[in-house]
């Protein structure tokens, strides 16, 4: 099923006893480009019966709306996209009625109510004035979306108190609200659900399930049955697929769910059963867990208690799996697919049987060449899917690597990743980053520049130098040199040695390109490096072997003081 914004939908309207259908319905579903950027526009009107051109004002309300709405600016959101449709709409109305022969009865203008629907992708956008009415069915459950304008005087008479037309300043309910697979919207008249109870609706629905023109029209039906004395118009629509949520959506999500309290083993949590606590850190707490329904064991990653109230560290949290739904790629953990409603805050990963690089390291503290370029090209796979999306994971490092029982290479975790286009990442989130991954971390990061592809490639450089020697190629003073003349000290010390040749000096010089401390001295591409690390690269061929001062500079510092202290000696017994 292609990944965006699908509906089934049914509608159905008719004049009942009067002698003129003042209800009016539409729906639009554009073409898959305006689908993405504007989503799908239903709306129902319903006149006025005191004023015979109220008729005339639903049309225009309705078709104006389905219309122009998609005339707008595609960087506009939906909702100054429609109120300015509306707004506009209504004052043509209104204008109207001035003109009008009744220019000072509004009973006998141009007025109508209006509710209306925009679905784009995840979040359904309400649009409402006057007596119509939305209602969204979940999980069987009805909920009223929209609140009647409507004053009574008595128990027998009320009017409007907003509408269309009716002033010249447009007051009108807006809100937005996430949409789930196989929530059904109903938008209906005043002549269906004063004369339908919500257990004949659902129903209707269950018995013609799929086929809602149908179902549409029976309600009608039913509805005049049950004496109903005015226009009739029902709309259904359900959702049948939604694309990937966008990151505006991921968000707002904290204003729905809650973040959960620390969870203990043999707790059963929102549909899981926990095994085992896994990790526990200052920003968040790992478990083991299994899925009550499939039994399938997962990874359920809960945000930090103590930053529970920080609203952009957890804008932060929930962007991970917003992240991990992205990426398609055997080298990058799965994000679990939800297909119940989520009560809380928290993140669930495919669960991986292995270990982190970490321990594997120490378990192999001198492995062979050819395992380290299998690891390290897995590595850089799962890199490349980030960066062919424009985003840099910015904390590659072995504690943020498993490799499984089959050897498999993953990359996990995505709390530091930045995504081009966001540009709002808090400063607590980079602190973190900085400080958690220093011996990993790109120099430019220490300088206060952002991260770019390069940034990813230095780590994985560093991951390399380690694998292979069991340290590091700048030892701890990278972190230490946050200005460009403490870096340009910075120097790389070789792991080449020419006595054991373990390492070629080609591979020794492709792991240096891969961390030089000027990011233009690195490779564009992280396939370069990958290339050079299992191929001659002639340029790195001509170079002869390091200097003693890169090799070892203890050695090169011990020689020269002794050569210094000898030659001193000689110029004084001279």
């Amino acid at each position: 099923m292609k990944n965006i914004l699908q509906i089934n939908y049914g509608q159905y309207s008719s004049k009942g006893v009067k002698e003129v259908n003042q209800d009016f319905h539409g729906i639009c579903v554009p073409n898959e480009h305006q689908l993405k950027y504007k989503g799908i526009a239903i709306a129902l009107a319903d006149g006025i019966s005191s004023s015979n051109v109220s008729d005339i004002a639903s049309q225009i309300s309705v078709n104006s709306f389905l219309e122009d709405y998609y005339c707008t600016s595609q960087t506009w959101s939906v909702k100054k996209s429609a109120m300015r449709v509306l707004s506009a709409t209504n004052s043509w109305l209104f204008s109207q009625s001035k003109k009008s022969i009744n220019s000072y009865d509004k009973d006998k203008g141009y007025v109508c109510t209006l509710s209306s629907i925009v679905i784009k992708s995840n979040t359904a956008h309400i649009f409402h004035i006057g007596d119509s009415r939305i209602y969204r069915i979940r999980n069987n459950k009805e909920e009223l979306l929209t609140t009647d304008h409507r004053i009574w005087v008595s128990s027998q008479e009320s009017y409007l108190s907003r509408a269309m037309g009716l002033d010249s300043q447009l007051t009108i309910d807006y809100e937005h609200t996430a949409v789930e697979k196989d929530d059904i919207f109903i938008l209906a008249s005043d002549g269906i659900y004063e004369f339908l109870d919500f257990k004949t609706i659902k129903d209707t629905l269950n018995i013609f399930d799929g086929h809602y023109d149908t179902a549409a029209r029976v309600l009608v039906e039913k509805a005049l049955e049950n004496g109903s004395d005015d226009n009739l118009t029902i709309q259904i629509i359900k959702i049948t697929n939604l694309p990937d949520k966008q990151i505006k959506e991921i968000t707002e999500q904290l204003e729905e769910k809650k973040v959960p309290s620390l969870l203990e083993a043999r707790q059963e949590f929102d549909g899981f059963l926990v095994l085992r606590n896994l990790t526990s850190s200052s920003r968040s707490h790992t478990y083991v867990v299994k899925n009550i329904k499939t039994s399938k064991k997962l990874v359920l990653k809960i945000p930090s208690t103590e930053l529970q109230d920080n609203k952009a560290y957890l804008e932060r949290f929930l962007l991970e799996d917003w992240i991990a739904k992205k990426i398609n790629n055997p080298h990058v953990v799965k994000s679990f697919i939800q297909t119940r409603k989520q009560n809380y805050v928290y993140n669930v990963t495919e669960f991986i049987e292995g270990q982190t690089l970490t321990q594997w390291i120490i378990d192999n503290p001198n492995p062979k060449l050819e395992k380290v370029r299998d690891i390290i090209e897995q590595i850089a796979k799962g890199l490349y899917a980030f960066h062919r999306l424009e985003m840099i994971h910015q904390d590659i490092r072995p504690e943020n690597i498993m490799i499984d029982d089959t050897g498999l290479v993953k990359i996990i975790d995505f709390g530091a990743t930045k995504v081009a286009g966001l540009c709002d990442i808090s400063t607590l989130t980079e602190q973190f980053h900085i400080q958690g991954t220093a011996m990993y971390s790109a120099p430019e990061y220490f300088l206060g520049f952002e991260g770019t592809t390069k940034s990813d490639i230095f780590s994985l450089g560093i991951i390399t130098y380690q694998l292979l020697s069991g340290s590091f190629p700048y030892g701890v003073n990278v972190s230490k040199s946050n200005t460009k003349s403490l870096q340009r000290k910075l120097k790389y010390k070789s792991i080449y040695d020419e006595d054991k040749k373990n390492i070629p000096i080609w591979v020794d010089e492709a792991i240096k390109k891969a961390c030089e401390i000027e990011p233009s001295k690195r490779y564009s591409q992280i396939s370069e490096f990958i290339y050079d690390l299992y191929n001659p690269n002639e340029n790195f061929l001509r170079k002869t072997k390091p200097a003693l001062i890169q090799r070892n500079p203890l050695i090169f510092w011990q020689s020269s003081t002794l050569i210094l202290f000898v030659l001193v000696c000689i110029l004084l017994l001279s």
